[in-house]
């Protein structure tokens, strides 16, 4: 079981922690970044990423993860020792409605994200058009634009409740990998993240993530292999529409997330060590 202490430091001669504090590469995987469970395969903790000054995100106080609805009694006892008060939920009505779930203690927030792109797939199909991987690399790019874009005010107040109460949280969606990948970036590059290391942790839902069984579709399967994964190239697409559409990070926190210098600072000061 994984309990809600800080995980211990890094032993400095190692080599993967020597080349940690040497350069601003990846940070190796964590033995405590991912929570197993049994009943949802992409529960992370952020913690540990460095921040604003170098001070490294606060271990046990925000989580990301895939949804929640098939967690065991086992895995309601590991997030209850983790100290889990709140859930924020991007995904769609109806798929809130076709798994829903209940932890008791647990506060849940619904910040609706409608899923779009297999509807965009059969609207292809419909057209006449063929399906291939490259085609679904382009709608998946497209997602992710149109994430940022025009589902500004659910990560607004994704901050917002962030804010409001210093309570241990995970975001989450159905895969945990999509609108929660950019919310999840955007928390961690308003504490001063370095964006390859966001990358990076996005792209942890490649060595985490188990999708459940699918059934049979006339989709091809490379085509539907790019919608089961992530790759960097669909966050950049949103950072990229953030820094040429949106002003940039700073501009796009502080406009159209609406968080002021204040809130950034108290963000800073509740989930980055040492402040």
């Amino acid at each position: 079981m994984i309990f809600p202490h800080p995980p211990r430091r890094l032993n400095t001669s190692d080599s993967a922690a020597a080349a940690w504090h040497s350069t601003i590469k990846p940070m190796p995987q964590h033995p405590d970044r991912h929570v197993p469970l049994q009943g949802a395969t992409n529960f992370r903790d952020l913690g540990g990423y460095p921040g604003h000054g170098s001070r490294p995100l606060r271990w046990r106080k925000l989580f990301r993860s895939d949804h929640l609805a098939g967690l065991t009694d086992a895995d309601r006892a590991v997030l209850a020792a983790l100290g889990l008060a709140r859930t924020i939920d991007f995904r769609g009505v109806a798929e809130r409605a076709a798994t829903p779930y209940r932890l008791p203690g647990v506060v849940q927030h619904s910040l609706v994200i409608e899923p779009s792109v297999v509807q965009r797939m059969q609207d292809l199909v419909a057209a006449g058009r063929e399906l291939s991987a490259a085609v679904a690399v382009e709608l998946m790019k497209d997602l992710y634009r149109g994430t940022v874009n025009d589902h500004s005010h659910c990560f607004a107040e994704m901050f917002d409740l962030l804010l409001q109460a210093d309570i241990p949280s995970v975001l989450h969606c159905t895969a945990g990998k999509d609108r929660t990948g950019v919310g999840s970036a955007l928390i961690l590059l308003a504490l001063g993240v370095p964006r390859e290391l966001v990358l990076q942790d996005y792209l942890l839902t490649n060595q985490f993530y188990r999708h459940p069984p699918v059934p049979a579709s006339e989709t091809p399967a490379e085509a539907l292999a790019v919608l089961w994964r992530v790759q960097q190239s669909f966050l950049e697409a949103a950072l990229h529409a953030v820094d040429n559409e949106q002003g940039g990070v700073d501009v796009y926190l502080r406009q159209r997330l609406g968080l002021s210098s204040a809130a950034l600072e108290t963000l800073a000061t509740r989930y980055l060590q040492g402040a």
